[in-house]
Parts: C-alpha cells; structure tokens; sequence
C-alpha cells in the first residue's frame, strides 16, 4: 500500500489531531484549578510549559527524526499519552502544590516533548510524498492539529460534566494512544528516497547567522505570541464583548467551535494559497496585514470593552478572533513550505525544527503578555495595542528581511 494518501496524509492526521488536543486547555484549565485547590493563574503555566517544551523538543528533534519516522513517531506517541495519563493520575489522587508540580511535569514537560516530536514527524514525510504541492500538504497535516480542537471540544466537556476530569484524560489518553500508534504503523517514506549522510561541517545554531533564517524565526515568532495572546483569551473576549443577555450564552458555546475551524481551515487554505504564489512569503505578509487592521478596528471602536448591545461591534469582535485564528493556523502550515524554498528539502526537518523554538519562546509570552497587561489595568485595549504595533514589525519583517528566493547555503562550523 504505497499510496501517499496512506502513507503520508492519514497518519500525519492521526497524530495531528491527537496531539492538536492541547489547544483545548481553556476547556478544562478552571476544573483542574478548582479540584487541586490552585489559582487558575499557577496552573495556566502548564500550558506554556507544554508550548515550550514542544518547540524546543522539535528544535533538537530535528536530527532524529530525518534518520527515522518510526522511531520518532513512536517516541511521540508514547510521551504525549504518558503526559495526559500523568496528568489524570496528579489530578485523582493528589492536590495543592504536589498536583501542581506533577501537572507541570506530566502536562507541561512530558506532554510537551511528545508534542514536539509528533508535530515534527510528518512533515517531511508529507512534502516528499506531494512534491508538487507541499503547501496543500503541509497544510492537511496541520490543519488537523488545528481541527483536533474543534473536534475534542465537545467530546471533553461531555466527559467531564458526565464522569469527571480525572476520566476524561484517562478515556481519551487511551483514544488518543490507539490514533497515535496506528499512524506510528502506517507511516512511511516514498519507496527510493535515501536520506543523505550527516555532514558534520555543519552547525545549525549557525542558520541564525543568515538573515533570511532570522527574519523568518522572528516573524513566526511575533505571529504566535499575537496570537495566543488573543485566542487564550476568547471566552474572557466574548463575555466581556457582548452584554449578559441570552444571546451571550449561545455566544460562548458557539465561538470557540467557530474560531477552531477558521484555524484548521487557515491552515490548509492559506498553506494551499501559496502553492499558487511565486513566492510563499507573501502569505505571511496578508497575515499580518489582516490582523493588524481588524486589531486596529476593534481597539478603535473599543468593540470589546463596551459590553454593548450593538450588533456591529459585535462583529468586529467576532470578525477579529476569525482572522487572528487563520493567520495563527496559516503561519505554522506555511512555514514548512517557505524553508523549503529557501533552504531546500535535504535537511528541512532540522531547519524546520529549529524554526519551531520560536513556537517555544511564544509559548511563554504570548498569554503571559496579555495576563500581565490585564493585571495593570491595561484591559484589552492594552492588549489589542500591543498586537496591532506587533503585527506591523512581523509585515516590515516579512517584506525587509525575508527577501531572497534563492536557497541559502547552510553555515559552516
């Protein structure tokens, strides 16, 4: 069964949507607090510690996974299932600081590395089976890192409203177990594809010596921080938008559904896009264009702090968490193309992976940023002028910075 649909887009599907389920902390962040005795605030790091420890896992990753997909996906496989199961056991039979340690660890460091390595595996894989449309296939395998959000929702809050948190990490990590070791199995490279041997003249801490390499880190970088500064304030977003009325109810049920599947689908429509395009980073630059303007419109109408029956700022206020969510999912799944572009696909697992420390580092200061800002009475104007100034550094990085569409050669030692 040499099918690259077999091969390639399934199995990066199974993990994608296996280890997307992260991005549902939100659902079940005030649960955790309230059944170990924390402040939401202490546990939420977590969080940012699974962020962190996915990016710089794929960073230093990288090496293992061009010499073996199996391998890797395996590791994957077994760490991020260790980490929700850890995380349920601190939860059922522990509380207070000992809980909140064990979470970090299992959570936040475990979880994270499977996170990393799992994200990482399939992309190469995915690229060299569709070598004519690495965009759209790019795109696929991250849109259901993206979609497991959309997808894991519901299925989490049923869970925990019926049997309890403790079993919805217990019945999903084996879910997610069965997802992530099939994909593991079925997983392979294009028959005659050989990696190249290890070159050891080269240093890839040396690629942040190239501008295009650092242009591209950065701009990656102020993309996610932008926008979990937002996403991981939606609720909060939504509740302090529109007035206590009904419609508010339906509201905060119905938005974080709709902005998941706007992210899988930037993911694959903006990924998909740059396909067509003669040079991938454009993408990035509508990105940060239209993020910047819609962050602009909402800080200027002040459609989020008036808590206001008006129909139009309750557009903006929708309208901006839609396109914050596509230009977030459409950043990570065009990136892998892009580095291809510029750097070629021998060593893109490694490039790629150390492009994703960026992820790392967002991890920790995107939510925090918005936190503290809230924290010192800023309130989401405070949060929506920072982003606005910060999407318009990412368009002046993209445009100056990340300019040669040549492949660049790779630092010597």
């Amino acid at each position: 069964m040499n099918n690259k649909w077999i091969r390639a887009a399934f199995p990066a599907l199974l993990i994608h949507c296996s280890i997307g389920s992260v991005y549902c902390w939100s659902t079940f962040k005030e649960t955790i607090a309230n059944k170990i005795g924390m402040s939401t605030f202490s546990v939420g790091w977590a969080f940012s510690f699974a962020i962190f420890f996915l990016g710089m896992s794929a960073a230093f990753a990288g090496k293992m996974v061009e010499r073996d997909i199996k391998k890797s996906s395996l590791i994957s496989c077994v760490c991020f299932v260790a980490g929700m199961l850890g995380t349920g056991f601190f939860i059922q039979f522990t509380s207070g600081a000992v809980a909140l340690v064990g979470i970090y660890v299992c959570y936040g460091v475990i979880m994270g590395i499977g996170l990393g390595i799992g994200y990482l595996t399939p992309v190469k894989t995915l690229m060299l089976w569709f070598h004519d449309q690495k965009g759209l296939a790019t795109g696929l395998s991250i849109m259901g890192f993206g979609l497991a959000k959309a997808i894991a929702t519901p299925f989490m809050e049923l869970i925990q409203n019926s049997i309890g948190i403790v079993w919805m990490f217990y019945i999903l990590g084996l879910v997610y177990l069965m997802m992530m070791y099939l994909g593991h199995k079925i997983i392979k490279k294009p028959d005659g594809w050989i990696e190249p041997e290890e070159d050891d003249d080269y240093h890839f801490m040396y690629m942040f010596r190239n501008k295009t390499f650092v242009g591209i880190w950065i701009m990656f970088f102020l993309n996610i921080h932008c926008g979990l500064a937002l996403i991981t304030y939606e609720k909060q977003i939504v509740q302090t938008s529109f007035a206590q009325t009904a419609i508010l109810v339906a509201m905060i049920s119905v938005v974080p559904s709709v902005t998941a599947a706007f992210n899988a689908l930037g993911r694959i429509g903006y990924s998909a896009l740059s396909d067509k395009m003669h040079d991938r980073n454009n993408v990035y630059k509508i990105i940060f264009s239209s993020c910047a303007i819609i962050s602009a419109i909402a800080l200027f109408t002040s459609s989020i702090p008036k808590g206001s029956t008006s129909v139009l700022l309750q557009i903006i206020t929708v309208a901006l968490l839609i396109l914050v969510n596509l230009g977030y999912g459409g950043g990570f799944s065009t990136l892998p193309a892009l580095l291809s572009c510029r750097f070629g696909m021998e060593k893109i697992s490694k490039i790629h992976g150390l492009a994703l420390s960026a992820w790392a580092f967002a991890g920790l200061t995107g939510n925090n940023m918005s936190e503290l800002i809230l924290k010192k009475g800023g309130g989401y104007e405070g949060v929506l002028i920072a982003t606005t100034l910060l999407y318009q550094v990412a368009f002046v990085v993209s445009a100056l910075l990340v300019t040669d569409k040549s492949k660049n050669i790779l630092f010597k030692k």
